[in-house]
């Protein structure tokens, strides 16, 4: 995961993919403001959490540190996508700043080839976002922040997966 991102790639033409980072990004306007529910699983449970969404996502799913970036975990959920479930994890900077990591099953109109490992932008939908497709899953992250802080994010996420 190299690139710097492009706004036009073979992920963003592809109709599922599409869908899939449009998902991504709704999916983050709606539970990011929320105060007292935004997560179902609150950090406390961590371990808990990582274990559901593994089961009901089919493959062990890792939990990307963002403490680094100045980013604490909030929790996650499950959601479900137009190719089955989706797992979102949400965190939080210090000035109440909200990202959140949406990932699945790769949408049935690519194949990790299509857009190799290159980080893509997004500007569909209610947030912006960085996405990529790796071995058999596509992931977003979302978040109000710059294309800048959202690429560091991502390559921070990438690494840790």
């Amino acid at each position: 995961m190299h690139g710097q991102g492009g706004t036009d790639s073979t992920l963003a033409r592809a109709p599922a993919a599409r869908e899939f980072v449009h998902q991504a990004a709704w999916a983050h306007a709606v539970y990011a403001p929320e105060v007292r529910h935004p997560v179902e699983v609150g950090s406390a449970q961590e371990e808990h959490l990582v274990q559901w969404l593994s089961k009901r996502l089919g493959r062990p799913l890792k939990l990307p540190k963002l403490n680094g970036q100045g980013f604490d975990l909030v929790g996650g959920r499950l959601l479900p996508g137009s190719d089955g479930a989706r797992a979102q994890f949400m965190y939080q900077n210090a000035r109440g700043e909200r990202v959140t990591l949406y990932l699945g099953s790769t949408p049935g109109d690519i194949r990790d080839g299509d857009a190799g490992t290159e980080f893509r932008y997004s500007v569909d939908g209610p947030v912006p976002g960085f996405y990529w497709v790796e071995e058999g899953f596509a992931y977003a992250l979302s978040g109000a922040l710059s294309r800048e802080q959202l690429l560091q994010l991502a390559q921070a996420v990438y690494h840790q997966l």
